[in-house]
């Protein structure tokens, strides 16, 4: 069966998240590093009043 000409893919059965697994993994790890370092960071002493954090305790009315 074809649509407009063009013939579809052929099915391959490549194995993709197993031999992927590894990197996903990694990459979970990863995110999880960098959200914790950046919670933290955000309520440092340095940045916990800034403006610009979302966290911050003093707010600016609109």
């Amino acid at each position: 069966m074809s649509w407009l000409g063009v013939k579809p893919f052929k099915k391959f059965p490549a194995p993709v998240l197993r031999p992927m697994a590894p990197f996903y993994i990694a990459g979970l790890i990863i995110a999880y590093g960098i959200n914790s370092a950046q919670t933290s960071m955000m309520a440092s002493d340095e940045w916990k009043n800034d403006p610009r954090n979302p966290n911050a305790k003093n707010k600016p009315a609109h």
